[in-house]
């Protein structure tokens, strides 16, 4: 930390900013760009830190302040935002400088964050982390590869000419693609560049004819470059820059998510620019019938391995010695049984007891605990398969006994029955539905610190925008979407609770993609109401009818008992 302080001071700078993200603004990053752990030891998958001379801050969300407190706090003041922002916080009486990488920040990004009185921004065109950081992790190279229309359900042709759509109606000469997600799903194409998710650190520009310049790493192309190279020009990704300043004279589309301040000063310099979402995050969230077919079937074969393991969880946590980390390693497995599996899609969440409290907890041999008795079990996991993304959330009753605990579950469950039963129409959004899942919650003065619902991908990002549901949600949800549907609650070293389904929008209301036992030992049925009894017995009438052949004879009698109507 003292080498850092006496860069930024080289500098002339008091400060300087260290985002989370890569240069490609990937949720999921390898750990050769994961500068702001090398800094602070904060794990997390979102947040950012400002060192000064004589304090650290380090900013998260909601999700993350129990760990980064445990991570990171001796040397970091931990702030969680939105509560407090950096403007609440970073005051000076006299005028400071912070600097920071441009490569590694959006313009969205410092004007929320960093809008300060008394407090100007420096860019610095090399990483002062990376200078110090010199034993990085390698990364190994992985090729790219295509999907074949069977699995993506649209060629790229029909893609590319919806977007040259976009470009003619609002008077545009070019389409920057910046985000790797977007790039991959417009050519049809998946990678190995981020830790969870099958995307490809690559960028594209379109112009409104319909002419396509890819630039990436050319060693990740060539098992698909021949027929790459007859849908775009392709580029070295070093030839960026070059190819960008060349361009003068015309209107730009930028996306004010994924375009570094770096590349948007490039392009700025000689042409003027349009700086809002990229269309292709509209077009890619809607899923097609393809896409949805393949989807459920992904989820089937989830559902079966997680089923199996919450089987065989109950039934042997008090015979042998069960950690969190065993836990996972045993869902893991189950998995992994079906050849269509990839990998995980995001770092599986298992925690028991006061580890349950933390929302995005990972277990560590210094953190692994034993499952005990009369504890709760948050299990927080998903997939990766050819053809599709899965994401869902049970928590396990390991004989917990406690009144409160079940009431608590149990308005988490009408919150999230409450979600599912939401009609649809062309003024809905994300934040009217997220107010109804946590109503009943607020009842008793309670409530969560994360949004209700996030997009997924398909075969892709587990956290999909531009829809959500969440508080600030005011995007309307269209048919074809996929959200997540996950209401919680979780009391400090004590317990956490969520349940999580995969939903879509189906002819104006959602549908059920998720096809697993929700946790009945937690349920006090004399708080939900003739139809929320209904919808769940339903729910597992489906669960039983769904998986029951996959269900081994050893197996069946505890199966049938999960899905047993309650009456």
């Amino acid at each position: 930390m003292e080498r850092l302080k006496k860069l930024i001071n080289n500098q002339r700078v008091s400060g300087y900013i260290i985002p989370k993200n890569d240069e490609y603004f990937n949720e999921y990053i390898h750990e050769s760009k994961d500068r702001l752990k090398f800094i602070s030891n904060f794990s997390g998958s979102a947040g950012f830190s400002v060192i000064l001379k004589n304090k650290n801050y380090l900013f998260v969300d909601g999700r993350y302040t129990i760990q980064a407190e445990k991570q990171a706090g001796k040397k970091f003041k931990i702030i969680t935002i939105p509560k407090k922002l950096p403007k609440d916080v970073l005051k000076f009486k006299k005028k400071i400088t912070l600097g920071f990488d441009p490569k590694l920040q959006t313009q969205k990004q410092l004007n929320y964050f960093f809008k300060i009185k008394n407090v100007d921004l420096k860019p610095i065109n090399f990483n002062l982390v990376d200078s110090l950081w010199l034993k990085k992790p390698r990364e190994k190279l992985k090729k790219f590869f295509f999907l074949s229309d069977k699995i993506s359900g649209m060629n790229s042709k029909k893609k590319i000419f919806k977007l040259k759509k976009f470009l003619v109606q609002n008077k545009c000469d070019y389409l920057f693609v910046s985000a790797p997600e977007n790039v991959a799903w417009i050519l049809n194409i998946r990678g190995y560049d981020s830790s969870y998710s099958p995307t490809t650190n690559a960028r594209l520009f379109i112009d409104k004819e319909g002419r396509l310049d890819l630039f990436a790493n050319p060693q990740k192309l060539s098992s698909i470059k021949n027929i790459l190279s007859k849908k775009a020009f392709l580029h070295k990704e070093s030839k960026l820059d070059e190819f960008a300043s060349k361009i003068s004279n015309k209107i730009i589309w930028l996306d004010s998510q994924s375009c570094s301040i770096y590349y948007k000063n490039i392009l700025k310099k000689k042409n003027k620019t349009i700086e809002k979402i990229d269309p292709t995050y509209f077009l890619k969230a809607i899923k097609n019938k393809t896409e949805i077919k393949n989807t459920k079937k992904s989820h089937l074969i989830d559902g079966v391995a997680l089923t199996k393991f919450i089987l065989w969880l109950k039934k042997n946590f008090k015979k042998r010695k069960i950690t969190e980390i065993s836990a996972q390693n045993k869902l893991e497995s189950f998995r992994k049984k079906n050849v269509s599996y990839k990998y995980p899609s995001f770092s599986t969440i298992s925690g028991s007891g006061p580890n349950s409290a933390i929302i995005h907890y990972k277990a560590s041999l210094k953190t692994n605990r034993v499952l005990k008795s009369d504890e709760l079990y948050l299990v927080d996991s998903g997939g990766q398969y050819l053809f599709g993304t899965t994401d869902v959330t049970r928590t396990i009753s390991l004989d917990n006994k406690s009144k409160f605990v079940k009431n608590v579950f149990t308005r988490v469950l009408k919150g999230h029955i409450a979600v599912s039963n939401s009609k649809i129409n062309k003024n809905t959004t994300g934040n009217q539905i997220d107010q109804n899942a946590r109503k009943f919650l607020k009842e008793i003065n309670l409530d969560y610190p994360h949004g209700t619902g996030h997009g997924v991908g398909y075969f892709s990002n587990v956290h999909e925008g531009p829809h959500s549901i969440s508080k600030n949600s005011k995007i309307p949800l269209k048919n074809g979407l996929i959200l997540s549907n996950e209401p919680g609650y979780y009391k400090e070293n004590y317990f956490g609770i969520r349940i999580e389904n995969l939903i879509y929008i189906n002819r104006n209301k959602f549908e059920e993609l998720t096809i697993a036992p929700i946790e009945k030992d937690l349920i006090n049925k004399e708080i939900l109401s003739s139809d929320e009894l209904k919808w769940l017995n339903n729910y597992h009438k489906k669960v039983k009818k769904k998986l029951s052949k996959y269900i081994t004879q050893r197996e069946k009698e505890d199966f049938y008992n999960a899905c047993l109507p309650i009456k």
